[in-house]
Protein backbone atom coordinates (compact mmCIF):
# COMPACT_ATOMS: atom_id res chain seq x y z
CA UNK A 1 0.00 0.00 0.00
CA UNK A 2 1.04 3.27 -0.85
CA UNK A 3 1.50 6.74 1.07
CA UNK A 4 -0.29 8.88 -0.35
CA UNK A 5 1.24 12.60 -0.77
CA UNK A 6 -0.69 15.66 -2.76
CA UNK A 7 1.72 18.78 -3.04
CA UNK A 8 0.76 22.36 -3.48
CA UNK A 9 2.60 23.44 -5.86
CA UNK A 10 1.70 27.04 -6.13
CA UNK A 11 3.34 27.52 -2.40
CA UNK A 12 6.76 27.03 -1.58
CA UNK A 13 5.83 27.52 2.21
CA UNK A 14 3.60 27.95 5.24
CA UNK A 15 5.37 29.76 7.71
CA UNK A 16 4.43 31.08 11.32
CA UNK A 17 6.20 34.43 12.25
CA UNK A 18 4.15 34.87 15.16
CA UNK A 19 4.78 31.87 17.02
CA UNK A 20 1.28 30.71 17.02
CA UNK A 21 0.67 26.98 16.95
CA UNK A 22 -0.02 25.39 14.06
CA UNK A 23 -2.89 22.94 13.99
CA UNK A 24 -4.33 22.40 10.48
CA UNK A 25 -1.88 20.31 8.41
CA UNK A 26 -1.54 20.61 4.51
CA UNK A 27 -3.14 18.46 2.31
CA UNK A 28 0.52 16.89 1.03
CA UNK A 29 0.52 15.69 5.15
CA UNK A 30 -2.66 13.25 4.77
CA UNK A 31 -1.92 9.61 4.53
CA UNK A 32 -4.21 6.91 3.33
CA UNK A 33 -5.11 4.38 6.58
CA UNK A 34 -3.00 0.94 6.88
CA UNK A 35 -5.17 -1.66 5.56
CA UNK A 36 -4.35 -5.38 3.46
CA UNK A 37 -2.59 -9.01 4.07
CA UNK A 38 0.77 -7.87 4.38
CA UNK A 39 -0.01 -4.64 7.41
CA UNK A 40 -1.82 -7.36 9.15
CA UNK A 41 0.52 -10.06 8.57
CA UNK A 42 3.08 -8.22 9.76
CA UNK A 43 0.89 -6.73 12.88
CA UNK A 44 0.14 -10.25 13.37
CA UNK A 45 4.24 -11.32 13.97
CA UNK A 46 4.75 -8.02 16.06
CA UNK A 47 1.84 -8.98 18.47
CA UNK A 48 2.85 -12.93 18.57
CA UNK A 49 6.42 -12.38 19.84
CA UNK A 50 5.73 -9.56 21.89
CA UNK A 51 7.91 -7.34 19.71
CA UNK A 52 7.72 -3.46 19.99
CA UNK A 53 8.23 -1.03 16.53
CA UNK A 54 8.78 2.48 16.65
CA UNK A 55 6.74 2.44 13.70
CA UNK A 56 3.82 2.36 16.63
CA UNK A 57 5.25 3.94 19.77
CA UNK A 58 6.53 6.51 17.52
CA UNK A 59 3.00 7.35 15.77
CA UNK A 60 4.43 6.63 12.11
CA UNK A 61 2.81 8.28 9.32
CA UNK A 62 4.32 6.04 6.79
CA UNK A 63 3.46 2.58 8.88
CA UNK A 64 0.61 1.77 6.39
CA UNK A 65 3.47 1.66 3.39
CA UNK A 66 6.22 -0.27 5.38
CA UNK A 67 4.20 -2.49 7.00
CA UNK A 68 2.14 -3.29 3.60
CA UNK A 69 5.46 -4.10 2.02
CA UNK A 70 6.38 -6.72 5.02
CA UNK A 71 9.13 -4.30 6.81
CA UNK A 72 9.09 -2.87 10.00
CA UNK A 73 11.69 -1.04 12.30
CA UNK A 74 11.80 -2.88 15.80
CA UNK A 75 12.52 -1.68 18.55
CA UNK A 76 14.28 -3.53 21.55
CA UNK A 77 14.87 -2.54 25.40
CA UNK A 78 11.45 -2.24 25.81
CA UNK A 79 8.95 0.36 24.71
CA UNK A 80 9.29 3.09 27.98
CA UNK A 81 12.38 5.60 27.74
CA UNK A 82 14.44 7.21 30.42
CA UNK A 83 14.51 10.30 28.25
CA UNK A 84 11.46 13.18 28.06
CA UNK A 85 12.07 14.64 24.37
CA UNK A 86 9.82 17.27 23.44
CA UNK A 87 8.88 15.86 20.11
CA UNK A 88 9.18 12.07 21.11
CA UNK A 89 5.51 10.13 21.33
CA UNK A 90 7.05 7.05 23.15
CA UNK A 91 6.30 6.74 26.85
CA UNK A 92 8.45 8.04 29.58
CA UNK A 93 8.82 6.73 33.11
CA UNK A 94 10.78 3.99 34.76
CA UNK A 95 11.47 0.60 32.16
CA UNK A 96 11.37 -3.14 32.85
CA UNK A 97 14.13 -5.17 33.31
CA UNK A 98 15.93 -5.70 29.94
CA UNK A 99 15.04 -9.25 28.27
CA UNK A 100 17.87 -11.20 27.32
CA UNK A 101 15.16 -13.11 25.69
CA UNK A 102 14.63 -10.47 23.11
CA UNK A 103 17.76 -10.79 20.32
CA UNK A 104 15.91 -14.27 20.23
CA UNK A 105 12.38 -13.26 19.75
CA UNK A 106 13.76 -10.02 17.48
CA UNK A 107 15.57 -12.73 15.46
CA UNK A 108 13.17 -15.69 14.56
CA UNK A 109 10.37 -12.45 13.96
CA UNK A 110 13.11 -11.03 11.19
CA UNK A 111 14.06 -14.82 9.94
CA UNK A 112 9.96 -15.45 9.62
CA UNK A 113 9.45 -12.37 8.12
CA UNK A 114 12.01 -12.70 5.12
CA UNK A 115 13.66 -9.45 5.89
CA UNK A 116 16.48 -8.89 3.75
CA UNK A 117 17.17 -5.61 5.34
CA UNK A 118 16.29 -5.35 9.36
CA UNK A 119 16.10 -1.65 10.86
CA UNK A 120 16.70 -2.38 14.52
CA UNK A 121 16.28 1.01 16.90
CA UNK A 122 15.74 1.54 21.03
CA UNK A 123 15.01 3.33 23.59
CA UNK A 124 17.14 5.41 25.93
CA UNK A 125 18.51 2.92 28.39
CA UNK A 126 20.13 5.55 31.26
CA UNK A 127 19.31 2.90 33.90
CA UNK A 128 21.67 0.58 32.55
CA UNK A 129 25.09 0.73 33.13
CA UNK A 130 25.59 -0.44 29.98
CA UNK A 131 22.79 1.47 28.25
CA UNK A 132 21.77 -1.56 26.91
CA UNK A 133 24.44 -1.64 24.64
CA UNK A 134 24.60 -5.82 25.24
CA UNK A 135 21.55 -6.28 24.40
CA UNK A 136 22.13 -4.20 20.91
CA UNK A 137 25.08 -6.50 20.31
CA UNK A 138 22.63 -9.69 21.42
CA UNK A 139 20.40 -8.79 18.51
CA UNK A 140 22.61 -7.89 15.87
CA UNK A 141 24.20 -11.12 16.28
CA UNK A 142 21.21 -13.32 16.52
CA UNK A 143 19.72 -11.95 13.63
CA UNK A 144 23.15 -12.59 12.07
CA UNK A 145 23.17 -16.13 13.03
CA UNK A 146 19.10 -16.89 11.97
CA UNK A 147 19.59 -15.00 9.13
CA UNK A 148 22.97 -14.60 7.57
CA UNK A 149 22.16 -13.06 4.39
CA UNK A 150 19.91 -9.80 5.83
CA UNK A 151 21.49 -6.83 6.12
CA UNK A 152 21.27 -4.21 9.10
CA UNK A 153 20.56 -0.76 10.11
CA UNK A 154 20.51 0.17 14.06
CA UNK A 155 19.75 3.97 14.83
CA UNK A 156 21.28 4.14 17.84
CA UNK A 157 21.41 5.97 21.61
CA UNK A 158 24.24 8.48 22.53
CA UNK A 159 24.82 5.70 25.31
CA UNK A 160 25.77 9.42 27.79
CA UNK A 161 29.04 9.48 25.79
CA UNK A 162 30.43 6.25 27.70
CA UNK A 163 32.57 5.07 24.47
CA UNK A 164 33.04 1.99 25.50
CA UNK A 165 29.52 1.24 25.54
CA UNK A 166 29.75 2.64 21.69
CA UNK A 167 32.49 0.36 21.04
CA UNK A 168 30.76 -2.65 21.24
CA UNK A 169 28.19 -1.62 18.50
CA UNK A 170 31.31 -0.80 16.41
CA UNK A 171 32.40 -4.25 17.23
CA UNK A 172 29.14 -6.45 15.60
CA UNK A 173 29.81 -3.92 12.80
CA UNK A 174 26.48 -3.70 11.60
CA UNK A 175 26.10 -2.50 7.62
CA UNK A 176 24.86 0.85 8.76
CA UNK A 177 24.88 2.65 11.94
CA UNK A 178 22.30 5.80 12.27
CA UNK A 179 22.21 8.06 15.39
CA UNK A 180 20.01 11.42 14.95
CA UNK A 181 20.88 14.80 15.86
CA UNK A 182 16.96 15.71 15.59
CA UNK A 183 17.34 19.42 15.17
CA UNK A 184 19.77 22.22 14.97
CA UNK A 185 21.93 23.21 17.59
CA UNK A 186 19.84 26.23 18.86
CA UNK A 187 16.96 23.93 19.92
CA UNK A 188 19.16 20.87 20.67
CA UNK A 189 18.30 21.67 24.81
CA UNK A 190 14.26 22.10 24.14
CA UNK A 191 13.96 19.20 21.58
CA UNK A 192 15.88 16.71 22.92
CA UNK A 193 16.31 17.70 26.82
CA UNK A 194 18.97 15.23 27.96
CA UNK A 195 21.07 15.24 24.97
CA UNK A 196 23.72 17.17 23.70
CA UNK A 197 24.52 18.49 20.03
CA UNK A 198 28.50 17.86 20.45
CA UNK A 199 27.94 14.83 21.97
CA UNK A 200 26.07 13.56 19.13
CA UNK A 201 28.70 14.68 16.71
CA UNK A 202 31.04 13.45 18.93
CA UNK A 203 29.66 9.40 18.17
CA UNK A 204 29.07 9.96 14.53
CA UNK A 205 32.42 10.74 14.54
CA UNK A 206 33.69 7.69 16.44
CA UNK A 207 31.24 5.79 14.33
CA UNK A 208 33.50 6.71 11.02
CA UNK A 209 36.63 6.26 12.52
CA UNK A 210 35.46 2.64 13.55
CA UNK A 211 34.72 1.96 9.94
CA UNK A 212 30.88 2.37 10.15
CA UNK A 213 28.42 3.71 7.16
CA UNK A 214 27.12 6.27 9.27
CA UNK A 215 23.62 8.24 9.14
CA UNK A 216 21.99 10.67 10.50
CA UNK A 217 18.50 12.51 10.79
CA UNK A 218 16.82 16.25 11.66
CA UNK A 219 13.32 17.12 11.63
CA UNK A 220 11.84 20.66 10.39
CA UNK A 221 9.44 22.74 11.28
CA UNK A 222 10.42 23.52 15.24
CA UNK A 223 11.29 26.92 14.53
CA UNK A 224 14.83 26.73 13.10
CA UNK A 225 15.94 28.59 10.58
CA UNK A 226 17.25 27.94 7.03
CA UNK A 227 20.66 29.51 7.89
CA UNK A 228 20.74 26.79 10.81
CA UNK A 229 19.71 23.63 8.79
CA UNK A 230 22.49 24.43 6.10
CA UNK A 231 25.28 24.48 9.05
CA UNK A 232 23.99 21.41 10.18
CA UNK A 233 24.76 19.72 7.10
CA UNK A 234 27.91 21.24 7.28
CA UNK A 235 28.46 19.38 11.07
CA UNK A 236 27.22 16.63 9.86
CA UNK A 237 29.59 16.56 7.18
CA UNK A 238 32.39 17.73 9.33
CA UNK A 239 32.24 14.25 10.89
CA UNK A 240 31.57 12.26 7.28
CA UNK A 241 28.31 11.34 8.19
CA UNK A 242 27.47 9.24 4.64
CA UNK A 243 23.67 9.53 4.64
CA UNK A 244 21.09 12.32 5.74
CA UNK A 245 17.33 12.10 6.62
CA UNK A 246 15.15 15.19 6.76
CA UNK A 247 11.28 15.10 7.15
CA UNK A 248 8.54 17.57 8.80
CA UNK A 249 7.86 17.35 13.01
CA UNK A 250 4.53 16.33 13.70
CA UNK A 251 3.32 17.36 16.69
CA UNK A 252 2.55 13.95 18.69
CA UNK A 253 0.18 15.14 21.43
CA UNK A 254 -0.28 18.68 22.94
CA UNK A 255 1.70 18.26 25.65
CA UNK A 256 4.55 18.17 22.98
CA UNK A 257 6.07 20.64 21.20
CA UNK A 258 4.14 22.51 19.02
CA UNK A 259 4.57 22.85 15.05
CA UNK A 260 6.10 26.16 14.45
CA UNK A 261 5.99 25.61 10.51
CA UNK A 262 4.76 23.25 7.94
CA UNK A 263 7.64 23.02 5.34
CA UNK A 264 6.26 22.21 1.90
CA UNK A 265 7.88 19.46 -0.71
CA UNK A 266 9.31 21.87 -2.81
CA UNK A 267 11.38 23.50 -0.23
CA UNK A 268 12.22 19.95 0.97
CA UNK A 269 13.63 19.28 -2.22
CA UNK A 270 15.51 21.90 -2.57
CA UNK A 271 17.30 21.08 1.26
CA UNK A 272 17.87 17.78 -0.75
CA UNK A 273 19.47 18.95 -3.33
CA UNK A 274 22.00 20.80 -1.65
CA UNK A 275 22.72 18.51 0.76
CA UNK A 276 23.69 16.26 -2.02
CA UNK A 277 26.18 19.19 -3.25
CA UNK A 278 27.70 19.28 0.48
CA UNK A 279 28.62 15.48 -0.24
CA UNK A 280 26.02 13.03 1.48
CA UNK A 281 26.18 10.10 -0.61
CA UNK A 282 21.92 9.57 0.13
CA UNK A 283 19.69 12.15 0.79
CA UNK A 284 15.62 11.31 1.96
CA UNK A 285 14.74 14.94 2.11
CA UNK A 286 10.45 14.79 2.10
CA UNK A 287 7.52 15.60 4.58
CA UNK A 288 7.09 12.35 5.33
CA UNK A 289 10.71 10.97 5.87
CA UNK A 290 11.39 9.47 8.73
CA UNK A 291 14.87 7.33 10.20
CA UNK A 292 14.10 4.41 8.34
CA UNK A 293 11.99 5.45 5.29
CA UNK A 294 13.92 3.60 2.16
CA UNK A 295 16.13 2.34 4.45
CA UNK A 296 17.00 -0.60 2.61
CA UNK A 297 18.34 1.58 -0.74
CA UNK A 298 20.90 3.07 2.02
CA UNK A 299 22.96 0.52 1.40
CA UNK A 300 24.26 0.54 -2.26
CA UNK A 301 27.70 1.72 -2.90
Amino acid sequence: MSTVVTANKKSTSIHNPEGKVMTNKPKWLRVKLPIGKEYQDVRKIVTDHKLHTICESGNCPNMGECWGAGTATFMILGNICTRSCGFCSVATGKPDKADPFEPLRVAKSVKLMGVKHCVLTSVDRDDLKDGGSSIWADTVNAVRKLSPETTMETLIPDFRGIWGNLDKIIEVHPEIVSHNLETVRRLTKQVRIQAKYDRSLEVLFRLKKGGMRTKSGIMLGLGETEQEILETMDDLRAVDVDILTMGQYLQPTPKHLPVAEFVTPEKFEEYRLIALEKGFKFVESAPLVRSSYHAEKHMAD
